[in-house]
């Protein structure tokens, strides 16, 4: 991928009003102080990375805050290290800083700094500002915008945390160029999903150019990263707490949690888990009657286009999966409540899902 730091970033705004805030797509942006400094209000900032990103791009942001009081937290690289004994060191660290409620956190690096931090963010003196820096595609796509913020517990993944917004989305392109492949098509998972929600359209743009994103070929991956953050700019404008519609952008996630969890978040990538979710969703819609073998055809083809795994990983247990699933932030009066569609572009939320449909598209998965 090649990248020039003369190119204008793309710019999509997130409206909620007193508290919108701008996504900034393109190359060179960590280093375009000018542009990001200003959305910083106070004299303190933390910086919280994780120890595989800060060497790579510490430096760079560091140049942007000379004149304020700040410093960086670190943690371990990998889902296992978003806890909240981290979020503890992180409170710590914003208490040695001395931070006032001017205060702001940058996250930098993917969706695992992102949700610590904001959390953290959250938490510090009832909320303070915070910024998102996403390095990874998959955090670029997803993870960064909407504010959802968040720690993972034994129990399964993201079951504490809050809602609160970022001041600024600064999604630099060029740190993609140090992403390794398997992350770098994680985050295509997020990609892929978008278009399956709300837009066909969309999806057989990905289809027609799959090649290219896979070569991480610049302008058709600002194209596909603008086009999904504007899709999910509008759903959280429209439903900012989840209360209906941006539930929707959850397709694949109860299947994908579960997934994850069972694997000890060892096995699978957040993207790889939402991949195989989004294949067990389709595969249910056709069990119960909403959608044609055509479509999860289609989706099972873009998938494998694009690298993902297609299937669930060996030894997971298909009851053990369904007990997960009963623990999603979704579910309603203690009835399964899942994301599926009628085909590409048309998904729903449906309440009341029997169980007996779930295990059975789950032992057929996991045979």
């Amino acid at each position: 991928m090649t990248t020039t730091t003369h190119t204008q970033p793309r710019t999509i705004d997130v409206a909620l009003g007193e508290r919108s805030y701008p996504v900034w797509i393109g190359p060179g942006l960590l280093s375009d102080h000018a542009r990001w400094r200003r959305t910083l209000r106070g004299r303190h900032a933390l910086v919280i990375s994780n120890t595989t990103v800060a060497p790579l791009y510490l430096e760079r942001v560091s140049q942007g805050l000379d004149g304020l009081s700040w410093s960086s937290f670190l943690i371990d690289d990998g889902e296992a290290h978003k806890t909240f004994a981290n979020v503890g060191l992180a409170l710590d660290a914003l208490a040695k800083l001395g931070a006032t409620r001017d205060a702001c956190v940058i996250a930098l690096g993917g969706g695992v700094v992102g949700d610590l931090a904001g959390f953290s963010a959250a938490c510090w003196m009832r909320g303070i500002d915070f910024i998102q820096m996403p390095t990874t595609l998959l955090s670029m796509v997803d993870s960064s915008v909407g504010g959802k913020t968040g720690v993972n517990l034994p129990a399964g993944k993201n079951l504490v945390g809050a809602f609160h917004q970022p001041r600024a989305v600064i999604a630099d392109i060029d740190t993609l160029t140090t992403l390794p492949e398997r992350e770098y098509r994680a985050g295509l998972a997020e990609v892929v999903k978008g278009a399956a929600i709300g837009d066909p359209a969309f999806f057989a743009w990905l289809e027609a150019h799959a090649a290219a994103l896979n070569a991480r070929q610049t302008a058709p991956l600002i194209e596909a990263i603008a086009r999904k953050v504007h899709y999910k700019a509008g759903v959280v404008a429209r439903d900012e707490t989840e209360q209906g519609e941006r539930a929707l952008l959850n397709l694949g996630h109860t299947f994908g949690h579960a997934l994850e969890t069972a694997g000890k978040y060892k096995v699978l990538l957040h993207g790889e888990g939402v991949a195989v979710g989004m294949l067990l969703a389709a595969r249910l819609s056709e069990r119960l009657g909403m959608s044609d073998t055509a479509d999860t055809a289609r989706l099972h083809g873009l998938l494998e286009a694009v690298g993902l795994p297609t299937s669930v990983p060996a030894g997971m247990d298909a009851e053990q999966l369904l007990a997960l699933m009963r623990l999603d932030k979704k579910n309603l009066a203690g009835t399964l409540r899942l994301i599926l569609w009628r085909g590409i572009g048309r998904a729903e939320i449906v309440s009341g899902v029997d169980e007996r449909d779930v295990l059975a598209v789950l032992e057929a998965a996991t045979r």
